[in-house]
């Protein structure tokens, strides 16, 4: 019995070009879903009443289903080829991620605070995800930068409350987004607290670079002489 032959590598390219293809068409709709489901988790933590808990948990699988069978969608029409895998291996761990709560066997490892793990993970994922949706839906650079931020303030405030360092949300909000803008403002002085101030005082310093570059290049346009209608400089 003889095999069904393997494409050509043109094809092969060819294929997972459409699939690169078919993700650039689908950016701003999936886009749309990522900010959504940033919000959704972050509401999944916050909420008490078990009501609005169901509802939120349903409404985030929702999203997590759809991201699911947009990618499963990908890798299907460029063929599950190993150059789809290396470049999309990243997009694998955070579907995988939410799915560790479901991991019995590990639950009687208590080290391993499974549920924890899986919390962080989810939050880590909602908020790359936010981070890159709002770079497709956003062209001018200030605001996808602007949007960047908001989702780096509620990721981080989501990990301090998360690791219980902080036992309320609200001041868990007020110091990540203090730190993202000033670099300083986290006051309590465990190691994650610590860990989250650096990253967030590094991140403060590139916003304020990437705008004082944004500005001079501005101006500098503004400053270039224009050429005269007789092509001469006037």
């Amino acid at each position: 019995m003889s095999s069904a032959p393997k494409p050509a590598p043109g094809d092969q390219v060819e294929r997972v070009e459409a699939a690169e293809a078919l993700a650039g068409r689908l950016d701003r709709p999936m886009g749309l879903l990522g900010v959504l489901f940033l919000f959704v988790f972050l509401g999944q933590l916050l909420v008490t009443e078990p009501g609005w808990s169901r509802a939120l948990t349903i409404a985030g699988w929702g999203f997590w289903a759809v991201f699911v069978a947009e990618f499963i969608l990908r890798a299907y029409i460029a063929g599950f080829q190993a150059a789809f895998w290396k470049r999309n291996w990243w997009q694998v761990i955070f579907l995988l991620v939410p799915f560790l709560r479901f991991v019995r066997a590990l639950q009687a490892v208590r080290v391993l605070r499974v549920a924890r793990v899986a919390r962080v993970g989810g939050i880590l994922s909602a908020g790359v995800r936010g981070s890159r949706s709002a770079g497709r839906l956003l062209s001018s650079r200030i605001g996808w930068l602007a949007a960047v931020t908001v989702v780096v303030i509620l990721a981080s405030s989501q990990l301090l409350y998360a690791f219980e360092s902080q036992p309320e949300y609200g001041t868990a909000l007020y110091e990540a987004a203090m730190a993202t803008v000033t670099g300083a403002g986290i006051t309590t002085e465990d190691p994650f607290s610590k860990a989250v101030q650096l990253v967030l005082a590094v991140y403060s310093v590139g916003v304020f670079a990437t705008l004082a570059g944004s500005l001079g290049a501005f101006y500098l346009r503004g400053d270039q002489p224009t050429a005269a209608p007789d092509g001469n400089e006037p």
